[in-house]
């Protein structure tokens, strides 16, 4: 028998260790600015093109690397970061594997020219899927410049499931915030397609993570400072009354990486207990400094899990760090317990015995006690009483009986229904599927509309309702760009982050196409000066941010799913709002529009809009 096991060449071997390191383009620029980084740069520039499909090219002015240092780079398991494994106890680099460059190569097609400070010449490299095609002398400035090309162009499959150019977008500005943010004292600057995205001063972390996240993160933000033997914890959290139930940032850094914890996530919220409603999170920028030999980075390819030798010590001093900030500083009302120079309050016993010397109390005296000097109680008349009540009950109910012609009752039973037994008024028919349905409605609660069928009765939520007949009116109007557009009187102003800015001038055309007309002002600021006709009176600022935060958390993956998101934004805002009044003749048109739509039963993300109630369950009732 033969030989089976095989050792596989590099080229396949590194694209395996690629789908570990490299996962879309932002796991690129992850991995070179933080070489970047370990190698000192003070100034950064990211420059992209098809947010990163085509081009991602990292420019720093770090320490550089030597013609054998450059080549030696690209190969598995090559660093300078670390010498021998106990170095991984006390690592200080963001780096560390030596699996990125590699990685990179293996499914792109990279040039790398580089130079160190004091050599007067650099090095140009130029490596395609890791064949090195190319090596010579080159006149660059000192530190390295990175263009990495047509990432996975040649592992289809990967390419073929990156999501849209916005989506890749938002992940590598989510990456970059994190990168950026930490390392404050560092100049940064992105573009994307020839737009400016990012110009980042370097400054204090505060300038840093305003910067990032917008001017009016500022007034939010409470600090956090606790300085102990174990760890010491310092950054911000933000007030209660700010928490937010989507696009929440959230940021935990252990010396100065990034990381993910959901047991320190879990103590942050504790001390957000009866503060926020359950359905909102708070906004936190914390970063923990502990001793390198007390943490394990190498967990994860990606080194954002973190394990912590003291968790659970770590998790109480983090707790009480940030109960105390947010109890100094923040907005909740507290209770003032020094009685001095205060007003003396007479407190009254409930024994009925005792009683204030100073207030005289009538013992005859009675709260529920009607002028005419009846109460509005007559449990025990009513209790005495009881035989008497009933017969009187049973003699109206004889007579009203009686009041009511057989032929009054044969009349309000229709065929099918007399032979179930069940009584129900005559009247128009809508279809529902196979099912009739009886067109007279009550109003329930001023959110659900009743009405009777075949079948039993039928609860449509209206607000639900009016939502999936107009997502399907926007999306009929996109496909035909019929959508009229009609101008704001007063233009409505967003205030954007730098990512959030960038994600908007992707979706311009879009948002256009629904009728939206925005205009940048200065900056990351925007005014809204057309709306879509038919949203009178919704906050048209809300509706875009609506809009760009669902594509922020990847709403949308392709142009069709963009439009639907747009098309749900607006039919969200502009729907009937709950606990509005409605007459018959709307009650009618609007369960009549909503039997006409694609889809009646359910809205376009998936709640229920009709509910119906079977008629033997209802004789079941009773």
């Amino acid at each position: 028998m033969s030989d089976v096991i095989k050792l596989l060449p590099d080229s396949v071997a590194n694209q395996i260790a690629a789908g570990e390191v490299i996962q879309r383009p932002a796991s690129v620029i992850k991995e070179l600015v933080e070489n970047a980084i370990d190698a000192r740069a003070d100034n950064i520039q990211i420059i992209l093109k098809d947010a990163g499909r085509t081009l991602i090219q990292i420019i720093d002015n770090g320490v550089g690397m030597t013609d054998t240092d450059a080549r030696l780079a690209f190969e598995r398991h090559s660093t300078s970061k670390i010498r021998c494994a106990d170095d991984l106890f006390k690592l200080t680099t963001m780096g560390f594997r030596g699996e990125a460059l590699a990685s990179i190569a293996a499914i792109s097609q990279v040039e790398l020219r580089t130079r160190t400070h004091d050599a007067q010449l650099g090095t140009k490299l130029i490596i395609n899927g890791s064949v090195c095609e190319s090596q010579e002398p080159d006149m660059c400035p000192p530190g390295s410049n990175f263009m990495i090309k047509n990432i996975f162009y040649n592992v289809p499959a990967r390419r073929k499931f990156l999501k849209s150019n916005e989506v890749e977008l938002n992940n590598i500005v989510r990456e970059f915030e994190k990168l950026a943010m930490v390392n404050h004292d560092v100049e940064f600057t992105m573009m994307n397609n020839g737009h400016l995205m990012y110009k980042l001063q370097p400054g204090t972390f505060l300038q840093r993570v305003t910067a990032l996240m917008g001017k009016a993160f500022e007034t939010q933000l409470i600090p956090v400072n606790v300085d102990t033997t174990l760890v010491r914890i310092n950054g911000y959290v933000t007030k209660p009354s700010f928490a937010r139930k989507r696009n929440y940032k959230q940021f935990l850094f252990v010396n100065e990486r990034f990381m993910k914890h959901p047991y320190f996530h879990r103590a942050i919220l504790s001390c957000y207990d009866q503060l926020i409603p359950q359905d909102e999170q708070p906004n936190y920028f914390l970063r923990f400094t502990v001793d390198p030999e007390t943490i394990d980075v190498n967990i994860h390819p990606t080194k954002t899990e973190i394990k912590f030798e003291n968790e659970q010590p770590i998790w109480q001093i983090l707790a009480a760090g940030v109960k105390e900030a947010v109890g100094r500083f923040g907005d909740v009302p507290s209770i003032d317990f020094d009685a001095e120079d205060a007003p003396e309050i007479p407190a009254f016993s409930q024994h009925p015995t005792v009683q204030h010397p100073e207030i005289e109390v009538d013992p005859s005296y009675n709260p529920f006690k009607q002028p005419g000097g009846s109460t509005p109680f007559h449990r025990t008349a009513m209790a005495s009483n009881w035989e008497e009540l009933y017969k009187n009950f049973e003699k109206r109910k004889q007579q009203g009986m009686d009041s009511v012609s057989d032929e009054d009752l044969q009349s309000q039973v229709t065929p099918t229904d007399a032979q179930d037994g069940a009584t129900t008024p005559q009247s128009q028919s809508l279809p529902l599927g196979n099912e009739d349905m009886q067109a007279t409605f009550l109003q329930f609660k001023g959110r659900y509309i009743v009405t009777t069928m075949q079948s039993g009765l039928m609860i449509v939520d209206q607000h639900r309702a009016h939502l999936r007949i107009l997502f399907d009116r926007y999306i009929q109007q996109l496909s035909e760009n019929s959508i009229a557009s009609q101008a704001v009187l007063f233009p409505e102003v967003l205030h954007l982050s730098p990512g959030q800015s960038a994600m908007l001038v992707s979706l311009l055309p879009e948002l256009e196409k629904i009728g939206f007309g925005l205009s940048q002002l200065s900056g990351d600021d925007w005014a809204v000066n057309h709306v879509p006709s038919g949203i009178e009176g919704v906050n048209a600022s809300d509706v875009v941010m609506q809009v760009i935060e669902s594509v922020e958390q990847g709403g949308a993956t392709v142009r069709r799913r963009v439009m639907e998101h747009i098309a749900l934004r607006v039919a969200e805002s502009a729907a009937i709002a709950l606990g509005r009044r409605l007459t018959q003749d709307e009650m009618n048109k609007l369960v009549s529009d909503l039997l006409r739509t694609s889809n009646p039963n359910y809205t376009p993300d998936g709640n229920t809009i009709i509910s119906v109630i079977p008629t033997e369950q209802i004789f079941r009732l009773f």
